[in-house]
């Protein structure tokens, strides 16, 4: 489980995303949608009294269709926080992530969305993901970041040497991108894993995301959430772990 404690964790992001379908109608996307923000807000407000709008809070409806356009925080600037906007409903945390704090922040904020809903029976859920976003310091520009994920990551992406042969093109990449998705039985859905060179707090770094979807099989809402996000969890904490083995975890755990 995640909440094997590493002191010095790689994670950027950790992110609950539920969305629904929305018809269009004379009164817009959803009619609900103004209503249904006011009631969720005071039922969050004493978890999260900080509201924030959006910039996208003042476009049309048609525009910001499954865009947040409203954060509610714990205090301003704070994290962890709830998003919501047409069709959209996300949980948020960052450094300060716990498993299990996160899992009941999620589960309220999904409660709380169904007891909003002025006609709940009208959410209808397209998709749930569970997703992390994980990121080290890489000097990419130096180093080889294929020989790196081959050694420390379990991942192995390679060309053939003979393309690189008689040519000027050296075999170490400057930047690299790479994603895969495979079926997943509990929860019903697909897990994706995703490599790209990148930045984190302005220096070169490898960020990875490890993500669950579901959406063709969807567990009963919001009931079935729990049990959902619990099993999504279990998930990105067994590839994770696996993925680490070795001497990055002990840099995550010890350095």
């Amino acid at each position: 489980m995640r909440e094997k404690k590493l002191k010095h964790a790689p994670l950027v992001e950790a992110i609950m995303e539920l969305r629904w379908g929305l018809r269009s109608s004379k009164e817009g996307i959803d009619p609900h949608y103004k209503v249904l923000v006011g009631r969720l807000y005071d039922r969050l407000a004493k978890g999260y009294p900080e509201h924030e709008p959006l910039p996208t809070a003042s476009m049309p409806d048609e525009i910001v269709k499954q865009m947040v356009q409203h954060r509610f925080r714990r205090a301003r600037q704070a994290w962890p926080l709830v998003q919501i906007g047409p069709g959209i409903l996300t949980v948020n945390e960052t450094r300060e992530y716990d498993w299990e704090d996160f899992r009941t922040r999620a589960v309220e904020a999904v409660d709380k969305l169904f007891e909003s809903h002025p006609e709940p029976a009208d959410l209808r859920i397209e998709s749930v993901i569970l997703r992390y976003i994980d990121a080290l310091e890489f000097d990419y520009t130096r180093e080889d970041v294929l020989a790196f994920l081959k050694k420390e990551m379990k991942l192995s992406a390679s060309l053939l040497k003979s393309l690189f042969s008689g040519t000027t093109i050296t075999s170490v990449p400057r930047s690299f991108m790479w994603y895969s998705s495979f079926p997943c039985t509990r929860p019903a859905g697909e897990l994706t894993l995703r490599f790209a060179t990148g930045q984190r707090d302005g220096e070169n770094a490898l960020v990875w995301e490890t993500i669950v979807q579901s959406k063709e099989q969807l567990p009963d809402m919001p009931g079935g959430f729990e049990d959902w996000i619990t099993a999504a969890h279990q998930v990105t904490h067994d590839w994770f772990f696996k993925m680490i083995k070795g001497d990055l975890e002990r840099r995550f755990r010890d350095e």
